[in-house]
């Protein structure tokens, strides 16, 4: 659980990071390039992915989650700066109602009373966190915001559908094809850097490059951590996930509240509460069930 804890705590130091970026003008894109190209170094160092046999490899899969990674990044980005890391986290860990659907919905996998139960409680969570009682100039900046939470809830949900299906290749090893995603990922954005640079949109900053290694190291540690407690726990892979999930959505809201005075309503702590409710009861679905049979 060591290892959980560490993924947990790297996990809401990007939001940290990227809610401080505003208050010390830092360009959030130029960091979130360079992030990816400390993720290359590490995963290299860490992992030593083989680039020689790529037969079988999800080539498609790739190429869209090089696209999808860095723009979901800058989008909770600003979701961070404008809805806050109280919401943008829990938009982030709800998003596994998405892998859900799609496996009912695409995969063919037979819908489950629980799981459903669980999904429709979720999207309770989210009605709750809508900051409906607010001046009317918070709130028109709250309404936008909620456009970059709704892109995050459905985003990370496609890029988990995308981790699953690459994970399923037997060909390719997961960390190589994370390799791979990461290089196209640094690849896109520094593209469009060098586009914004030539537009003369941003100014090249070398301290950036730093920040970035920064947010790259915390976001990279995140992984590493999550995949070490995959493998310490292969035996119980759920306790890994909700543990997480709740794990971010708590520490994540606390940090929020204590440290950065985000403002919250009863309606909005119940949704946080049902959100942790939520991912309960996707993730232990046979202890649930259970449940149901005894008392009916």
């Amino acid at each position: 659980m060591f290892y959980v804890f560490l993924s947990i705590c790297c996990s809401v130091i990007v939001s940290v990071l990227l809610k401080l970026a505003k208050r010390y003008q830092v360009d959030v894109y130029q960091a979130i390039t360079w992030n990816y190209s400390i993720a290359i170094v590490l995963t290299w160092i860490f992992f030593r992915p083989h680039l020689i046999h790529l037969q079988g490899a999800p080539v498609a899969a790739y190429l869209s989650l090089g696209v999808l990674l860095p723009l979901l990044f800058i989008v909770i980005a600003t979701s961070v700066r404008l809805a806050g890391i109280v919401r943008t986290d829990v938009a982030q860990r709800l998003s596994l109602f998405i892998p859900l659907l799609a496996a009912f919905l695409i995969f063919g996998e037979k819908p489950n009373s629980v799981k459903i139960t669980g999904i429709a409680i979720g999207f309770v969570a989210i009605i709750c966190l809508i900051p409906w009682k607010q001046k009317r100039a918070v709130r028109r900046r709250s309404t936008n915001s909620w456009f970059y939470l709704v892109v995050i809830l459905i985003g990370m949900g496609v890029i988990d559908v995308l981790l699953k299906q690459v994970s399923k290749v037997t060909t390719v090893p997961f960390t190589t094809s994370l390799f791979i995603v990461f290089v196209l990922a640094f690849i896109v954005s520094l593209i469009g850097l060098i586009y914004l640079i030539y537009t003369k949109k941003t100014k090249f900053s070398w301290p950036h490059i730093l920040i970035g290694w920064v947010l790259g190291v915390a976001n990279f540690g995140n992984i590493l951590f999550y995949l070490k407690a995959l493998r310490s726990l292969a035996n119980n892979p759920s306790i890994v996930f909700s543990t997480m999930d709740i794990g971010v959505i708590v520490f994540g809201a606390l940090v929020g509240l204590l440290v950065f005075r985000e403002k919250l309503s009863r309606l909005n702590l119940a949704g946080i509460i049902l959100a942790i409710i939520a991912v309960i009861v996707i993730h232990y679905p046979e202890f649930f069930q259970h449940i149901g049979a005894a008392i009916f």
